[in-house]
C-alpha cells in the first residue's frame, strides 16, 4: 500500500482541531492481480478536484493473488476493510465505490453485506427500481451502506455477466475451441474465482453466485443494495479490451449492441456514448428447472451448444435482475490511441505514462461525481 494511501485513510494524519473533516468517502477498488498502486493516478486526480469533503481510499486486502480466491471471499473482506475505514474516520456520512474490473464484483458482494435498510426515506416513495427520471423525481430504496448514504456506485470494464459466452473474454478471439477450453482451465489458473467468472461454481442444481448476485436472496440483499445508491454507471470499453467484453461490461444483451460512434463527447475524447437506462420492472432472475439441467448438461458433456444454451439462460436472467434498478452506461473507445490495445488498463490509467489515454475517462468520473455531489448538497439545503 502506497504512503499516500495510508495517509487517506487515517483519522489522525492531516486534520487539525480546526481542520473540516471529509463527510463523503469513496472507496477505489482494484482488479484481478491488482493492488492499491492501480490508482495512483486516478487517486491524485479525485483529491485534486474533488477537495478536501472527499476521504479517497484505494482498498488494499484483495491485493494481486487473493483475487484468485473467490467473488464472495474477496467481497467479505472488502467489506470489512470499509467498516473498519469508518470507524476510524469520524464525520464520514456518505460513501461511494469507483472499481476497476473484478473489483466491480467484489464490490457488488460488498455493498450487500455492508447494506442495512433504513425506514426513513425523506419524503420520497420507496421502490425497488431507484430509477431516476428526467424530471428529477427520484424513488430511491432507502438504506445505508456501512451506516453512511449511498451516493456513487462507478464501475468501470467490469464482467457484470460473468465472462461466459462468445467474446466475453476477448484474448480468446471469439474462437469456439478455445471458449470451449476456458472454463475447465479457468479455475487451474485464477482458483474459485475462476469457476464463478464462467458461472460453473456450485452444484449443477444450484444457482451460481452471479446468479444470485443478481437479485435479493437468502444470503444478501444485492439488488436493494445496489438500489440505494442515487447513482450507478458503467464504464465500458466497446473494442480493445483484451479481458473483458463490451457486452458484460455494459450489462447489455447481443441484440442490444449497436454499432458505436468514433466521434468523442465534448470534452472527454475517448467517451464516444453515454446512454441513461431507467430501471425495468421484474419479478428478478430464476433458476427454472430447464436451467438446471442446461448446467448439469454444459458441466457433464460440454459441447458448444450445451455450453450456449446455459450461458444463454444465465445471461438472460442476470440481465433481468440487474436491469431492476437504473443505470448510466457510458461507452468508451481508444481506437485513436497510441495504445489501442491496452483499453482494460487505459480506461482506469493503471500507469500513467502508458494508458495516459484514459485520463479522459477519469475526467468524466470526476465531473459525474461532482455533479451528484452538487445534487446532493442542493437537496440537503432545502
Amino acid at each position: 500500500m502506497s504512503n499516500s494511501t495510508q495517509g487517506s485513510a487515517s483519522s489522525s494524519v492531516g486534520f487539525s482541531t480546526g481542520d473540516k473533516r471529509p463527510d463523503h468517502l469513496l472507496v477505489l477498488v482494484h482488479g484481478i492481480l491488482a493492488s492499491p498502486n492501480d490508482w495512483i493516478y486516478a487517486e491524485a486526480e479525485l483529491k485534486r478536484r474533488l477537495g478536501s469533503n472527499f476521504l479517497i481510499y484505494a482498498s488494499s486486502s484483495n491485493g494481486f493473488i487473493k483475487t484468485f480466491e473467490g467473488i464472495d471471499v474477496a467481497g467479505r473482506r472488502l467489506a470489512a476493510e470499509v467498516e473498519n475505514v469508518v470507524e476510524e474516520n469520524f464525520g464520514l456520512t456518505k460513501i461511494s465505490f469507483l472499481a476497476h474490473s473484478l473489483g466491480g464484483l467484489f464490490t457488488r458482494y460488498a455493498i450487500a453485506v455492508l447494506y442495512s435498510s433504513d425506514d426513513l426515506t425523506m419524503g420520497k416513495n420507496v421502490t425497488l427500481q431507484g430509477a431516476e427520471t428526467d424530471d428529477s423525481k427520484e424513488t430511491l430504496r432507502s438504506g445505508l451502506i456501512a451506516g453512511l448514504e449511498p451516493i456513487n456506485f462507478i464501475t468501470l470494464a467490469t464482467p457484470h455477466l460473468g465472462v461466459r459466452g462468445n467474446k466475453q473474454l476477448p484474448f480468446l478471439l471469439g474462437v469456439e475451441m478455445l471458449e470451449k477450453l476456458a472454463p475447465p482451465l479457468a479455475p487451474l489458473l485464477v482458483g474459485r474465482t475462476g469457476r464463478q467468472l464462467f458461472l460453473t461454481d456450485e452444484k449443477p442444481g444450484k444457482r451460481s453466485l452471479l446468479l444470485r448476485m443478481a437479485s435479493d436472496c437468502e444470503d444478501n440483499e444485492y439488488i436493494s443494495a445496489l438500489a440505494a445508491f442515487k447513482n450507478r454507471a458503467v464504464y465500458a470499453n466497446v473494442s480493445y479490451d483484451h479481458m473483458v467484453g463490451w457486452r458484460t461490461s455494459s450489462i447489455r444483451r447481443e441484440t442490444e449492441l449497436i454499432q458505436p460512434s468514433r466521434q468523442s463527447l465534448d470534452g472527454y475524447k475517448h467517451v464516444v456514448g453515454v446512454e441513461y437506462c431507467p430501471a425495468v420492472s421484474s419479478d428478478g432472475p430464476h433458476f427454472p428447472s430447464e436451467a438446471a439441467r442446461a448446467k448439469e448438461a454444459a458441466q457433464t458433456v460440454p459441447t458448444a451448444q450445451n455450453i450456449d444454451k446455459y450461458h444463454h439462460i444465465m445471461e438472460e436472467e442476470m440481465i433481468r435482475g440487474l436491469q431492476r434498478v437504473s443505470w448510466k452506461k457510458v461507452d468508451v473507445s481508444f481506437h485513436d490511441a497510441p495504445w489501442p490495445f491496452s483499453a482494460h488498463n487505459n480506461i482506469h490509467v493503471k500507469t500513467e505514462w502508458l494508458h495516459n489515454a484514459g485520463a479522459s475517462i477519469i475526467s468524466h468520473v470526476v465531473d459525474s461525481i461532482k455533479q451528484h455531489e452538487y445534487r446532493s448538497t442542493i437537496f440537503a439545503n432545502l
